[in-house]
């Protein structure tokens, strides 16, 4: 089971304690359920004739490389890049792992040379012998490897602006991949004549495994035109040599008809749509109607919560206990830079607006990764006494969604949920619960304990 850790949830008349049990106990059923321990082992191939060199790249590769290297033969090698302190105890680990970890979501130096560890040893593979990647999101930030001609400092910038600007993740690693060595199927290019087979678990609205990370064994569908058109959308000036890089043929990814990359195969075996799956059974055994709105929602964060909450009060007077459970990757309008908040606490605040007070529903949204933002929490809770609370603390919940601050509100409100890294990274988790609670003793999460 996924060890949790939350702050202690103020106490409070108006407060739902079985509801606020239900819903953490629902988070970490639903991020065992996308654990590597228990999504990775059916789909491991037999033993390799020749050698296997292992690659976990993302926020989930320590997990799922420890999981892969369980009963790995001695031809085996293995490689780990993912974030700083999402690693795993090396104790538990074979002797001769490379791990690396590096900057996200901010690429660095650290990554930088990590890409070009993995690049030696990949381009090292020969006939017989087999490159297993194992991916998952935080891969296109942790593998970073500057096409010629454009710096670190040159994609950091792009990227800083790409993740302040609104734009979807989808556009996001477009243009990433344009800009990359490693990216958008050029890794399994580089195994040539080793297979290659992928394993990947999915951060990704949609499930398309060539975003997954910017797919660095997946061939791209996209163009170079399409991420100068991203750029071009929302009013990015790139410096020159990003300009340039954009509109040379040589780095246009490999075709998925490209014959580089026959033979390579890929199979999603975690997603969002699963982490919710498995929550919703625990809302059912719980009493409640599971309604689900979507792993792959995509969107403005406060608009989504507004949304939500129409949804959430439509149920309500429909009478009866609901559990509407959503996933993906919303968007936020970043108005001030130095803001501390993320996605999910944006999206409960505006949710919290649009209730104003409701009774009977509460919620839950987090990151299954841990990180909402770039803070330290996974997200948030909220009840139908979460702004009336906030103004006897003397905060204003309004300004603190304009200015990018609902981590300290929700922090002063002691609802915020830390889960730390969890080493695993399917998308967002959201939970609506609507009317009557249940037996919080039954259902306690031990980060509430």
């Amino acid at each position: 089971m996924a060890q949790l850790m939350a702050q202690p949830i103020t106490t409070d008349a108006a407060l739902h304690p079985d509801h606020q049990a239900l819903l953490g106990r629902m988070f970490e059923v639903a991020l065992d359920s996308v654990s590597a321990e228990l999504c990775l082992p059916a789909h491991l191939p037999p033993p390799a004739s020749g050698r296997r060199l292992v690659l976990g790249i993302g926020k989930a590769g320590a997990a799922m490389v420890k999981v892969a290297m369980r009963d790995a033969r001695p031809n085996t090698e293995a490689i780990i890049l993912t974030r700083y302190g999402h690693s795993v105890d090396p104790t538990s680990m074979p002797p001769g792992v490379a791990v690396f970890e590096a900057g996200h979501p901010l690429p660095d130096e650290r990554g930088v040379e990590a890409a070009r560890h993995i690049v030696d040893a990949v381009s090292g593979l020969g006939e017989g012998d087999e490159l297993l990647a194992l991916i998952s999101g935080g891969g296109s930030a942790l593998l970073s490897l500057p096409v010629d001609g454009v710096s670190l400092a040159e994609t950091q910038s792009l990227t800083r602006e790409l993740l302040l600007c609104g734009a979807s993740i989808s556009q996001i690693n477009c243009v990433r991949k344009h800009l990359s060595q490693v990216k958008g199927g050029r890794l399994a290019v580089m195994a040539r004549p080793a297979k290659v087979m992928t394993l990947a678990f999915s951060d990704i609205p949609g499930d398309d495994p060539a975003l997954i990370a910017s797919g660095p064994t997946i061939a791209d569908r996209t163009k170079l035109a399409d991420a100068r058109r991203v750029l071009d959308l929302y009013g990015i000036v790139a410096s020159d040599n990003v300009r340039a890089a954009l509109e040379n043929p040589a780095n246009e990814a490999p075709l998925p008809s490209s014959p580089a990359l026959a033979g390579s195969t890929v199979k999603v075996v975690a997603h969002g749509g699963m982490a919710l799956q498995a929550a919703g059974a625990l809302a059912a055994a719980a009493g409640y109607k599971p309604v689900y709105l979507g792993h792959d929602l995509e969107g403005d964060a406060t608009e989504l919560g507004t949304v939500h909450a129409a949804l959430a009060l439509h149920h309500a007077h429909l009478g009866g206990r609901w559990a509407l459970l959503s996933g993906g990757e919303t968007t936020v309008q970043v108005n001030n830079p130095k803001g501390r908040g993320g996605r999910n606490t944006e999206y409960l605040l505006s949710l919290a607006f649009a209730l104003n007070g409701a009774k009977g529903i509460s919620a839950i949204a987090c990151d299954t990764d841990g990180i909402d933002g770039t803070e330290d929490n996974a997200g948030a809770t909220i009840d139908p006494s979460t702004l009336a609370r906030a103004k006897r603390l003397g905060l204003c919940p309004i300004d603190a969604l304009h200015s990018n601050m609902t981590y300290d509100l929700f922090d002063r409100l002691g609802d915020l949920i830390m889960t730390g890294p969890t080493r695993t990274n399917v998308n967002d988790f959201r939970v609506i619960l609507v009317d009557n609670a249940v037996g919080a003793d039954i259902l306690k999460p031990r980060f509430l304990q």
